[in-house]
């Protein structure tokens, strides 16, 4: 998700080894390492989050290899452990999560052990707490996309069905409603991570089954396909990124090992990733 000031908190929900719901935090505007905030108030596996400038909520995930319809949050400017916000209306892992300052949208995903990828999309008011309501559904079902938002509209691309898929979908936040489509993305894959400005959106790494390095961009108030932004630096996927309004920053990855590398990019420009710090251990992530 993207919170669209400047020196903004990035939570980072990692899955170590031996680890599952621990939260981490970084300074986005400055670089460094990862720092302990608290845990999740269920430990589970691929939490995906979103937040606005005080609230991130971590929604999904899955434990003893059930999926799940947690729904909790934090205080991004306090530490300690995130507290219960709801529940999804059905079970899920791997969607893609994305926000504004008002909702937060979780789109598409899986059921797991059950089956079934999802084209449901369900949206949650981030001030308030409950459960997540309808809002519409994808074009295309599919688990493993990723997003990002301005404050108007938020943006999915890729997944897998289980084919790899290349299609961007967007829908427009405010409003109720089916998404609509935007483009394509370079190539079909999975497991990107997506950060964004107000006005550009971030697709970084991914696999097709091959882990991939490059970053592409779109301009969120348009519609088209993906162009070449840069490459990061080491191969990505399913790290957890976050940005304000001028660094977008991934954290940790598979790639396919597990990696404590944090990367980050002028969000404004276009070229390569530069270091930013480690998270506390080689990780799996969702960031907010």
């Amino acid at each position: 998700s993207a919170d669209t000031q400047p020196g903004a908190r990035g939570v980072i929900s990692e899955v170590h080894n031996s680890t599952v719901g621990a939260l981490t935090y970084i300074n986005i505007s400055s670089a460094g390492n990862a720092v302990s905030f608290g845990n999740l108030s269920v430990n589970r596996y691929n939490a995906t989050g979103l937040g606005s400038r005080t609230r991130g909520v971590f929604g999904s995930g899955y434990s003893g290899s059930a999926s799940l319809n947690v729904i909790d949050f934090v205080t991004i400017a306090s530490t300690g452990n995130a507290a219960d916000f709801g529940d999804l209306s059905y079970l899920n892992y791997v969607p893609a999560a994305f926000s504004n300052e008002t909702r937060g949208i979780w789109a598409g995903g899986f059921n797991h052990p059950a089956g079934g990828n999802q084209n449901y999309v369900s949206y949650v008011t981030i001030a308030s707490t409950g459960d997540a309501n309808d809002f519409g559904d994808l074009i295309t079902a599919g688990n493993s996309p990723e997003g990002f938002a301005s404050p108007t509209r938020g943006v999915l691309g890729g997944g897998q069905t289980p084919s790899k898929l290349n299609r961007i979908e967007f829908v427009t936040i405010a409003t109720l409603g089916d998404a609509q489509d935007f483009g394509d993305l370079t190539q079909s894959m999975a497991g990107v991570s997506g950060a964004s400005s107000p006005v550009r959106g971030l697709f970084m790494g991914g696999y097709t089954p091959t882990v991939l390095n490059t970053i592409q961009y779109v301009t969120i108030a348009s519609t088209g396909n993906a162009a070449n932004f840069g490459d990061l630096t080491q191969a990505a996927r399913f790290g957890g990124a976050t940005s304000d309004s001028r660094r977008a920053v991934l954290c940790g990855r598979y790639t396919p090992s597990a990696s404590d590398v944090i990367d980050y990019v002028q969000i404004v420009t276009e070229g390569n990733a530069v270091d930013f710090g480690d998270t506390t251990s080689a990780t799996q992530a969702s960031a907010t």
